[in-house]
C-alpha cells in the first residue's frame, strides 16, 4: 500500500470576498495565523505522504500562487484543469495521473481550505480509512461527529454497528438540511457531517466510475492514453471540455452500494464564510475579533478586519468588516452567506477588477 495525496484546490471561495479573489482565493490566504489554508493541509501530511506523492490539483489562474507557497511539492504534480468541472471529473484526472505512476496506491483526497486541529488523531483516522480501503476495496469517507444542527452542512447516515474498528456502512447521504432537519439529524445519533474528505484505493475509484459514470470514464481512457505524448494537452482540452460537471458526492457516493465511513475525533471545520472565522477566531472581551489598526467602542460581537488602513467602528453589534485595499464588505454576520451575492453582482455588471 502505497500513500498518496489529492488535494483540491481549484475553488474561489466567493463568500470570502473581498479578500478572496481569482487569483489568490480562500486557499490562498493566511485566514489563521502565518500559514496559508493550503500550506496548513498539505502540514499535516508531513511523515504519512511524501512530498513527491501529493498531488495538487487547480486551474491555470491559480496555478502560479500554488507553485509560490508549496515549493516542496514538485511542479509536476500540480495539475491543471482546462475548465472547471466539479469534484468527479478533477478526482478522476488526478486518479488517472497517480495510478500511470503506481498500480498499488491508495488516496487521500484533501479539500485545500479546512481547518484541522488535533493533527495526530487526524493522521490515525486517515491511516485507519487507508487500512481499511486497501483490504475491502470499498470507498471511504471521513464523518464528523455533529456538535450542534448546524444547517451549513451535509450529513451520512451510518448503520451504528461497526463493520470494523471505528469503520461503519453508510445508509444514506443528505444535503443541507433546514433547521427542524438538523435537529432531528443530532438526536438520532446516526448522522455525521459529511466533511468531504474520501481514502480509496485509486482503481477501486476509477472501477467505481466506469460502473456507474461510464461517460466519464471513457473520457478519462482517453486522456490516459496519451499520458507522455505531444498530444496530451490537446486531448485533455478536448475530453475535459465535453465532461459532465458533477460531484464525487452525486456522481459516485450516492449510487456506490461499497461505502463506508470512518469517525473523525478530531476538530473540523470547512470555514465556508466569515461567520465561521468569526467563530473559530479569538475574541475579546467585547467579544470582538480586530485584525489590523482597529478601533471599537459601543461594539460587540464583531468581525473586523483592516490590516493596512485605520479603521474605526462605533455603536454596532453582530458586524463583519472586510476592509481591503480595493473594496469594502460591511454586513450582518448572520447574512455572511449572502456575500457570493456580490460576486453575481459584479460579474454581470462586468466588474471584473473587483473579482
Amino acid at each position: 500500500m502505497n500513500l498518496y495525496a489529492i488535494i483540491m484546490a481549484g475553488g474561489v471561495g466567493s463568500r470570502f470576498w473581498p479578500r478572496s479573489k481569482k487569483r489568490k482565493p480562500k486557499q490562498l490566504l493566511n485566514i489563521f495565523g502565518e500559514n496559508t489554508m493550503i500550506q496548513d493541509t498539505v502540514k499535516r501530511l508531513t511523515g504519512l505522504v511524501d512530498y513527491e506523492k501529493i498531488y495538487i490539483i487547480t486551474n491555470e489562474m491559480q496555478r502560479p500562487g500554488i507553485e509560490e507557497q508549496l515549493e516542496q511539492i514538485p511542479k509536476e504534480n500540480i495539475i491543471v484543469e482546462p475548465f472547471g468541472r466539479n469534484t468527479a471529473a478533477c478526482i478522476g484526472l488526478a486518479s488517472i495521473l497517480i495510478q500511470q505512476k503506481d498500480k498499488d496506491s491508495v488516496t487521500f483526497v484533501l479539500p485545500a481550505d479546512h481547518i484541522i486541529k488535533e493533527e495526530q488523531e487526524f493522521q490515525k483516522t486517515l491511516i485507519n480509512a487507508a487500512n481499511f480501503a486497501f483490504e475491502s476495496k470499498g470507498l471511504v469517507t471521513i464523518g464528523i461527529i455533529p456538535s450542534r444542527p448546524e444547517t451549513g452542512y451535509g450529513y451520512i447516515q451510518i448503520d451504528e454497528s461497526q463493520v470494523k474498528a471505528n469503520v461503519y456502512q453508510v445508509y444514506t447521504f443528505a444535503e443541507k438540511p433546514n433547521y427542524s432537519t438538523a435537529v432531528r439529524f443530532l438526536e438520532s445519533g446516526d448522522f455525521l457531517w459529511n466533511s468531504g474528505m474520501f481514502i480509496w484505493r485509486t482503481d477501486t475509484i476509477l472501477n467505481e466510475i466506469k460502473e456507474i459514470m461510464p461517460d466519464l470514464f471513457e473520457g478519462l481512457q482517453q486522456i490516459k492514453n496519451d499520458i507522455g505524448s505531444i498530444r496530451y494537452n490537446d486531448t485533455l482540452v478536448k475530453v475535459y471540455g465535453q465532461l459532465k460537471k458533477i460531484s464525487i458526492d452525486y456522481g459516485i457516493m450516492e449510487k456506490s452500494k461499497n461505502v463506508f465511513l470512518v469517525k473523525g475525533n478530531f476538530s473540523w471545520n470547512d470555514v465556508g464564510s466569515w461567520e465561521a472565522v468569526y467563530q473559530l477566531s479569538d475574541k475579546d472581551e467585547e467579544g470582538n475579533v480586530k485584525v489590523g489598526d482597529v478601533y471599537t467602542d459601543l461594539t460587540v460581537d464583531s468581525y473586523v478586519y483592516s490590516p493596512n488602513k485605520f479603521t474605526a467602528i462605533i455603536g454596532v453589534d453582530n458586524l463583519i468588516v472586510i476592509n481591503n485595499d480595493d473594496a469594502l464588505l460591511i454586513c450582518k454576520r448572520d447574512k455572511s452567506q449572502e456575500v457570493k451575492k456580490v460576486i453575481d453582482y459584479l460579474k454581470f455588471n462586468k466588474l471584473d477588477e473587483h473579482l
